[in-house]
Parts: C-alpha cells; structure tokens; sequence
C-alpha cells in the first residue's frame, strides 16, 4: 500500500478499544487511530479525578502495595486517560474516555457492554499494557524477585487474555457484517531471541503467542490477530529518562547513539491504523511485525514526515543478528498437526 492509498483510506465508522491508552505506545495509537476518523475507547486507571486527590509529593508505592510493581508504578504520573481521549478528537476521531482496571473481570465486562451498547460493534482492540515496572536485566532469575515477576506477568499477559476473552464475541458479531476485525498485541522485540531478564522474556515472547494463539482460533472469524513490536520509543518516560523533551531530543544522542533512529509512538499507531485500514489483513494474521518494517510495506511516517527504521540501524551498528520472525520460522509455527489430531474440533 502506498502512502497515498493509505491516507484516501478512513476508519470513519469504525470503532476501537485500546487497552492501556494513558501514555506512550497506547496513547500514540489511539491519536493515529482518530487520525482516520475511528471512534476509539481509551482505557486505563490514571484519571483527572485521581490525579486531583494525589498528593504533591506522592510517588509510587507510597501508599498501599510494593515501591515499583505494577499496581504503582504510574502512580506519579501525569499522564490521564481522558487528555488522550481529547487528543483523539482533536484529530479527527471520536475518544472516549472509560477508567479500567484491566486485572479486574466485573470491569471489562462493563466496559465491552457499554461498547455494545453504545455503539453496536467493535472493529479493533489493541492490547497495550504492559508489565509496568522497572526492569533488571541482567540479573539471573534465581536473584530475582519472584513474586514480583509473576505480578509484572499477571499484568502483562493477564490483562490481555481477559479483555480480549470478553471483546472476542462482540467484535465476532460486528466481522459477520463487514470487517475483517483486527487484535494488536503489543510487545518488545519480532524474535524469540533471550531478552536478559526471565520475566521481560517469557512476557514479551508471550505476547508474541498470544497473537498467534487468538488468530488460530479466529481464523474462520474474519479477524485477524498480530502482534506488534515499536522500536527505541521517544515516549514521555524515555524523554523524561534522557532529560529531554520532543523539541530537543536529538541531546539525548550523545547519551546513547542508538537514539538517533528513536520514533515517536505515533509512529506505531500509524502502523496499527494501515493494517486496520488492509483489505488483506488476515493474510498477517497469527504474525509478529515492527513499526519499521510496516512503514516500508506500508509508507507511513512518523510526526515529523521521517521514516526510523531501527531494523536497518540495528544491522548496521551491530550486525545482522537480530533473527525476526520469517517464513523460516514461521514454517514450524504453522503446520496441520493439531488439525489432523483435532479435525472435527478446530
């Protein structure tokens, strides 16, 4: 598809959950999404209501539960689920903002009827919450906090599976009458390569299985599932992490190099809009892509009219040993064993 062919296309009508909005990744889909008209729910637990009952000086883990596990560590925040709403309607689209703890299955039971209710359909649901707490990499997983870790995987992979488990049939229903639909997982990493740290690895890999798992079983559905990977992010909190802002960050370069092909998460959102606006999308479906290799396919670009490419960067700087995902090891990935096994159940 062509840059020109995606623009002409709209997602005007089309609706979409993105789970984890609030900031980053979530955030610049959900903006990319309203940039073609879609109506997107954005959900997550940071609220304007919550942020005004903080204190000043509060900071996460200060009051109830663990310093730096999921449950806190947004807590400091200021990033809420409605100002990414309004800037999906300052786009073009229509945001809504829903206060969800996606942990939670009374929650997202309520959030996906208020959807049916309000809208009768579902079109598109993006998975984007992650582990939300600091990584130790490098650290060998008998030094780990073990508990911890099965926290950052409930919420990470947990979250997922329970939201889309109740969104599956509603978008079912709505891919009967056009469609196709389309799940996003969003992780780190198009490989199964080792990722340092025990828990960043079996979630992020999960994630990758995930996509593949639920495009199996939707493959008679018309919705495709894929999972999706953006490369070294210029989010609020790598911004933040660099001392930087969006008008400065090329500063942040001298810190790390590798900075210098960093993508805003717009960039990934407009990878998420081309593949819901595919014709062919469940030809993809069952796969893991990158922001980059999507923006090649598909010629979209980044706020600033760029195109990063951290694969082409990668290879450069480091060599060619990123092993993604390709027809080689998607040859194993997908074969007719269980089907022969299971004929009349699949």
């Amino acid at each position: 598809m062509s840059a020109s062919n995606l623009v002409s296309q709209s997602l005007k009508g089309r609706v979409a959950l993105v789970a984890g909005a609030t900031r980053g990744v979530g955030r610049g889909i959900a903006m990319a999404l309203g940039e073609m008209g879609a109506t997107v729910y954005c959900t997550g637990r940071s609220t304007r209501a919550k942020a005004r009952k903080r204190p000043v000086t509060s900071r996460p883990g200060a009051k109830g539960g663990k310093a730096g596990w999921p449950e806190n560590f947004y807590a400091h925040r200021p990033e809420t689920i409605e100002e990414t709403a309004e800037l999906v309607t300052a786009r073009g689209g229509e945001g809504i903002a829903m206060a969800v703890d996606h942990l939670e299955p009374d929650q997202v039971k309520k959030l996906i009827a208020r959807i049916r209710k309000e809208q009768r359909r579902l079109d598109i649901l993006v998975n984007d919450i992650s582990e939300s707490a600091k990584q130790e990499f490098g650290k060998p997983f008998w030094n780990l906090d073990i508990e911890k870790g099965f926290a950052m995987f409930r919420n990470a992979i947990h979250t997922h599976i329970l939201t889309s488990a109740h969104a599956a049939p509603l978008m079912i229903e709505t891919a009967k009458e056009g469609g196709p639909g389309l799940i996003v997982e969003i992780g780190d990493g198009d490989s199964y390569m080792y990722r340092e740290n025990l828990f960043y690895d079996l979630i992020k890999t999960t994630v990758i299985r995930l996509a593949f798992d639920t495009a199996r079983e939707l493959r008679r559905k018309n919705i495709a599932a894929v999972a999706l990977t953006p490369g070294f992010l210029r989010s609020e909190i790598m911004l933040e992490h660099f001392g930087v802002t969006e008008a400065n960050w090329r500063d942040a370069v001298k810190k790390d190099p590798n900075y210098i092909v960093s993508e805003t998460p717009l960039f990934a959102g407009r990878a998420v809009a081309a593949m819901a606006t595919d014709a062919n999308i469940m030809k993809k479906s069952g796969r893991v892509f990158s922001s980059w290799g999507l923006s090649d396919e598909y010629g979209f670009t980044d706020a600033d009219g760029s195109q990063p490419h951290w694969g082409r960067h990668f290879v450069k700087t480091y060599g060619d040993c990123m092993n993604s995902c390709d027809d080689g090891f998607y040859k194993y990935w997908f074969n007719e064993a269980m089907d022969k096994i299971f004929e009349n159940m699949s």
